[in-house]
């Protein structure tokens, strides 16, 4: 997900009044209507929504008791700020019962969030401001570079929009990943296709199913995409080109994290986590692999890389985070206990790190060195907690209060904002967070001294 330095202020989290539905601005030359095909589901399943998926992934329709309709389908509201903000507070809670929240992304003072109404809407100091929407694919992961917006979808698809620069509230489709051009020249040259499953091939720079996840170089110049297929791509953004297909795992990947000196990392539903190097021979460009961090039988399912790019972060299907510390060769630093269910999002930031997880709440965890501490969970969610953005509140920031506007988007069709201190909680809210958690909440260093609890859930 992305994080941009721009923060917004808390003085924008004001009194707002609700807005009507705005426009959607739709391309009608979507080439959706020029290049239909079935589905092709990775190993797991026949079909994209697959309830048996390891990846959590399964159709937000069969995911019940979530999957509750409104007698009120379009109801958008954000809830007032109180003047004093405890440390770790909701600021407000969005309903728009269109569909279940499965992506976001923040930049500055603009929101953007998708869902499987196939819509992105966009938020501007909290307040619907615009929106656009694809022909097809529900929105699984945006990311923002610059004037463009790149969202990756359950069709296999990635678009491309591009801001007005006339008006911020006008999107306009610049383009689908890949091109029809480079399309029609690959399917050309019979070596251009690949098997994808039995019986069945498909051009090598397209996805040939679900987009899971999206990442950005550190330069911007390059976008990575995830898919069901166990293949990560390489586009670079400058033409829209495919540079590169890696066969990355055996099984849906559902994460990639481009990083700093050209490190990528991919986690997947075949419970591995890998390493890979971006490398630059005249024009081509490869990223072989480095070294697997993690091999175990649950899986993979989010990852996230600190600021400074020194600790990377790994998710699961059992509830755990892993991290490994990039200083001493990527080498295991412990294991964070804070959910009772799949971690489906995580997000770092400064010495803080967020993980959001079916069991509907989100750990605020904060790291000195490698020591990690659980400041509070935040609880509100009725539905899985699906997607993660986070921005520094610089205005609070600026007067000693290190804090952090954390959006949260759930499959209960909500999207949360929420106030995040650095400072820990006092004793008497501390001693209730314990109690209500358990012995769940817990930082567990790679020493050995791990319990044996802790070590068969990591299998």
């Amino acid at each position: 997900m992305f994080v941009d330095s721009n923060s917004q202020s808390r003085s924008k989290f004001g009194k707002n009044t609700v807005h009507s539905d705005p426009n959607l601005t739709m391309n009608a030359t979507d080439d959706d209507q020029l290049s239909t095909r079935n589905s092709s589901a990775s190993a797991v399943g026949s079909g994209f929504y697959d309830p048996s998926r390891m990846s959590c992934e399964g159709s937000p329709m069969m995911m019940s008791p979530w999957n509750q309709t409104s007698s009120s389908p379009f109801k958008s509201q954000w809830s007032e700020l109180p003047e004093n903000i405890p440390q770790n507070a909701l600021i407000g809670s969005l309903v728009r019962e269109e569909g279940h929240i499965y992506s976001l992304a923040a930049t500055k003072d603009l929101l953007y969030t998708g869902s499987d109404s196939k819509n992105i809407r966009v938020w501007k100091n909290l307040k619907e401001f615009s929106g656009f929407k694809s022909n097809s694919g529900l929105v699984k992961a945006i990311v923002i570079s610059g004037d463009k917006i790149f969202t990756g979808h359950q069709d296999g698809k990635i678009r491309v929009w591009k801001i007005s620069p006339k008006n911020q509230a006008v999107h306009k489709r610049a383009g689908t990943l890949p091109t029809l051009k480079d399309i029609f020249k690959s399917s050309i040259k019979p070596s251009n296709y690949v098997e994808v499953r039995r019986h069945r091939t498909a051009l090598w720079i397209r996805h040939s199913d679900a987009i899971s996840c999206l990442s950005l170089s550190e330069d911007k110049t390059l976008l990575y995409s995830a898919s069901w297929d166990r293949t990560v791509k390489v586009w670079r953004i400058s033409d829209s080109k495919c540079l590169e297909s890696i066969n990355a795992h055996d099984d849906a990947v559902n994460s990639v994290v481009a990083s700093f000196e050209g490190m990528v990392f991919t986690g997947s539903a075949d419970g591995t986590v890998k390493v890979w190097r971006k490398e630059q021979h005249g024009k081509v460009t490869k990223h072989p692999p480095m070294q697997t961090l993690l091999k175990q039988e649950c899986a993979v399912t989010a990852l996230a890389v600190n600021t400074s790019g020194s600790i990377v972060y790994c998710g699961s299907s059992d509830g755990l985070v892993n991290f490994w510390e990039r200083e001493k060769q990527l080498s295991h630093g412990g294991v964070l206990k804070g959910h009772k269910l799949a971690v489906l999002c995580l997000e770092a930031a400064g010495s803080m790190v967020f993980s959001g997880s079916a069991d509907k709440t989100i750990c605020v965890w904060r790291r000195d060195g490698t020591i990690h501490t659980c400041l509070s969970v935040l609880t509100g969610h009725t539905g899985p907690v699906k997607c993660l953005a986070v921005e520094e509140d610089r205005e609070a920031s600026c007067k000693g209060d290190q804090r952090w506007v954390v959006y949260s988007g759930s499959l209960d069709k909500s999207v949360k904002v929420w106030s995040v201190s650095e400072l820990a909680p006092d004793s008497n809210q501390m001693a209730m967070m314990q109690q209500q958690m358990g012995s769940d909440l817990d930082s567990v260093p790679s020493d050995g001294s791990v319990s044996s609890a802790a070590r068969n859930r990591r299998l």
